[in-house]
């Protein structure tokens, strides 16, 4: 019997209804802390959806930039002296489109952007003087005073600084292929130095 009679007294310290609280409040625990978790992850989900937005908004704009700037039209500083009087000594801003030379609309007169042959990693700014299949009578004038004839060969262009004088061009390299002109320019605008 004194086992029996511990037995109720244990039974009877436990309230059921305090044993439902007790675990209705751990339910109500762990409930909060999911959500809070849950709340965690929303944020994170949130931001990492931003981020990805903003990114892929980042990206888009510089393809569009890419692909603008080398195959459809691009701004160049233009500086030195030979493309005097045309262009300033301190630099021209010059707009120069990129379709023209792979259509092959480039003509006598023109200005154009060609990748020099004799170092590549220099951009030259010049004037078509004869296209394909022109003849061409030229001399330098630092170093001879005799004159030279040259035929521009097919798929090739001679190109001439403005000043004759100082400039680098079909005079001393030779007719430039078309593969080397990267560029007409269409616009130009003055750059001010004070």
């Amino acid at each position: 019997m004194r086992v029996g009679s511990r037995l109720r007294e244990f039974v009877f310290l436990i309230d059921p209804r305090e044993w439902c609280n007790n675990k209705l409040r751990k339910e109500e625990t762990e409930r909060k802390r999911k959500m809070r978790f849950l709340g965690y992850i929303a944020q994170w989900r949130s931001a990492a959806k931003e981020a990805l937005d903003r990114t892929g908004i980042t990206v888009n704009f510089l393809c569009w930039l890419h692909f603008t700037s080398n195959y459809l039209c691009s701004p160049v500083h233009a500086y030195g002296v030979s493309m005097l009087p045309t262009l300033n000594v301190t630099g021209d801003i010059l707009l120069a489109d990129h379709l023209s030379p792979l259509l092959g609309n480039v003509g006598h007169g023109d200005l154009v952007l060609v990748r020099s042959p004799l170092n590549p990693k220099i951009r030259l700014t010049k004037r078509v003087v004869a296209v394909e299949g022109d003849t061409v009578t030229y001399f330098d004038p630092l170093h001879s005073e005799a004159s030279q004839v040259a035929v521009v060969p097919k798929g090739h262009v001679w190109i001439q600084g403005d000043n004759i004088y100082a400039s680098r061009d079909s005079r001393h390299f030779g007719p430039v292929p078309y593969g080397l002109i990267e560029g007409k320019v269409f616009f130009r605008s003055e750059v001010e130095l004070y």
